[in-house]
C-alpha cells in the first residue's frame, strides 16, 4: 500500500507592514530632530482651512472657531524602499512613537473640544502628514462699537516654540488659503470674509524664528439684530418724541413719559443677552440707550417742575380770593360803623393800618406770579429745545445705521 505523506501546514508569512513598521522603530528615538545632519532646517509645512466661527465672546476677547489644521515635514529616519515591503508606499504611525515639531498658536487659550487623532501617515520618501480637526479658542482684540454691523480680524500665529532649526512654509499658494470658503460652515451669525497669510522671521539672541499668521477675517450677519433690536428701539424713541405733543401743564404727560421709561427697561433688561458684553469698549446701540433715557430723565423732570409750578400757582390765587374777601367784609363793616359813631376818624386810620399788610401781601403774591410765569417760560423753552434734540438724535441715529449698513454691504 502506497502511503501518501501529509504535507505539513506552511507557516503563515509575518506581515510586510508589521515588519516595516518594526524596521523603521527598532532603532528610532522620537526626542531627536530626524535630520541626519544637525545643520539641515526641517521645513514644516502649514495649511488651514476654517470650517466654523462657534462663539465670540466680547467680555472675555476670546474667538472660539474650529479648522482643519494640516501639517507635513520630511522625516530622514523613515525612509524605505516599496519593493523590500510588497510595495507599501505609505503606512500610519503613532504620533507618539515619533518626532513631531512643536508647532504652537501664540493666540492660544484653549484647546476646546478637539478630537485626539493619535495617528500620522508617512511616505516612503520620509514625508510625514499630521492632518487633525482642532476647535481653538483664540484670545482676539475685539471692537464692538459698531454692533450688529462688526468686523472682526483674529490672528493665528504659528510658531516653533523652542527649534530655531525649524522653518515655516505654506503648503498652498496664499492667495488660495485666503480664498478657500468651500468647508466654512456659511449658514451662522458670522460670515468669512478671507484669511490672509504672511511670513517673517524674529530675531532673539543670536537665532532666527520663523513665523506665519493667518488672520482671520470676519462679520457679523446683521439682519437678526436690526429687526429685533435696533427696529424696536427707533419705535420707542419715535413714541417718546410724540409724547411733547401733549400739552405742557397736563400731568398726563408725566404718566405717559413714566410708562416710556418702563419700556426702555424692559427692553433693555429682555435684550441684555443679545448685547455683547465688552469691558473695553461700549457698542453705539448701549450708548444710544443711555442717552435717550438721559433726554427722557431730563424732559421728566421738567414736566413734573411745570406741573408743581402750576400747582402752586392755583394754591396762591385761592389765597389771594379768600383774602380779598375779607377784605372786602371788613372795610364795609368799619364804613357802617363810622356813620353811627363819633370816632370815625380814628376808626378809618387803624383801618387803613390794618389794610396796609394785606396789600402787601398781595403785592408779594403779585411778584410771585411774575416769578413763577417766568420759570414756566423757561420751562417752556426748554420744552422746545428737548424737542429739537430729539429729532436730532432720531435723525443722526437714523442716518448712523443707514452709513454703517451701506459700509457693511460693500465690504
Amino acid at each position: 500500500s502506497i502511503q501518501v505523506a501529509e504535507s505539513a501546514p506552511e507557516k503563515p508569512k509575518r506581515s510586510a507592514l508589521n515588519q516595516l513598521t518594526r524596521s523603521l522603530l527598532r532603532n528610532y528615538n522620537n526626542g531627536v530632530r530626524p535630520v541626519h545632519n544637525w545643520t539641515t532646517t526641517t521645513t514644516v509645512s502649514l495649511d488651514l482651512v476654517l470650517q466654523s466661527v462657534l462663539d465670540v465672546d466680547g467680555k472675555t476677547q476670546t474667538v472660539t472657531t474650529s479648522i482643519w489644521y494640516k501639517q507635513t515635514w520630511t522625516d530622514e529616519f523613515l525612509v524605505w524602499d516599496p519593493e523590500d515591503f510588497d510595495g507599501i508606499t505609505e503606512l500610519s504611525l503613532s504620533s507618539d512613537a515619533i518626532w513631531v515639531p512643536d508647532v504652537i498658536v501664540t493666540e492660544f487659550v484653549d484647546d476646546g473640544k478637539s478630537p485626539h487623532i493619535p495617528y500620522v501617515y508617512v511616505s516612503s520618501s520620509g514625508r510625514v502628514k499630521n492632518y487633525r480637526p482642532v476647535q481653538v479658542v483664540l484670545a482676539c482684540n475685539l471692537n464692538m462699537y459698531a454692533f450688529p454691523f462688526d468686523k472682526q480680524n483674529c490672528s493665528l500665529t504659528f510658531r516653533s516654540w523652542l527649534h530655531a532649526e525649524i522653518d515655516l512654509a505654506l503648503m498652498r499658494d496664499a492667495e488660495a488659503i485666503a480664498q478657500d470658503k468651500r468647508q466654512f460652515m456659511n449658514d451662522g451669525e458670522w460670515e468669512l470674509l478671507s484669511i490672509p497669510s504672511h511670513y517673517w522671521k524674529i530675531h532673539y539672541g543670536d537665532k532666527e524664528y520663523a513665523h506665519i499668521q493667518f488672520h482671520v477675517l470676519i462679520r457679523r450677519r446683521p439682519l437678526l439684530y436690526v429687526v429685533g433690536l435696533l427696529i424696536p428701539s427707533m419705535f420707542l424713541m419715535l413714541v417718546d418724541v410724540i409724547s411733547f405733543y401733549l400739552p405742557l401743564d397736563s400731568g398726563t404727560r408725566i404718566a405717559f413719559k413714566i410708562s416710556i421709561l418702563l419700556g426702555y427697561t424692559v427692553f433693555r433688561v429682555n435684550l441684555t443677552d443679545e448685547l455683547p458684553a465688552s469691558a473695553v469698549t461700549t457698542p453705539l446701540i448701549g450708548v444710544y440707550f443711555v442717552v435717550c433715557m438721559a433726554l427722557l430723565m431730563l424732559s421728566l423732570i421738567k414736566s413734573i417742575v411745570v406741573v408743581k409750578l402750576l400747582h402752586h400757582g392755583e394754591q396762591d390765587v385761592r389765597q389771594m380770593s379768600v383774602s380779598a374777601c375779607l377784605l372786602h367784609s371788613y372795610a364795609w363793616s368799619r364804613h357802617a360803623r363810622a356813620e353811627t359813631e363819633a370816632e370815625t376818624t380814628h376808626s378809618a386810620f387803624t383801618s387803613i393800618r390794618s389794610l396796609q399788610p394785606l396789600e402787601q401781601e398781595h403785592g408779594e403774591m403779585m411778584t410771585d406770579g411774575s416769578v413763577q410765569a417766568q420759570w414756566l417760560s423757561l420751562c417752556l423753552k426748554l420744552d422746545v429745545f428737548l424737542f429739537r434734540v430729539y429729532l436730532l438724535l432720531l435723525g443722526l441715529y437714523t442716518g448712523t445705521l443707514l452709513l454703517l449698513w451701506a459700509s457693511w454691504s460693500k465690504a
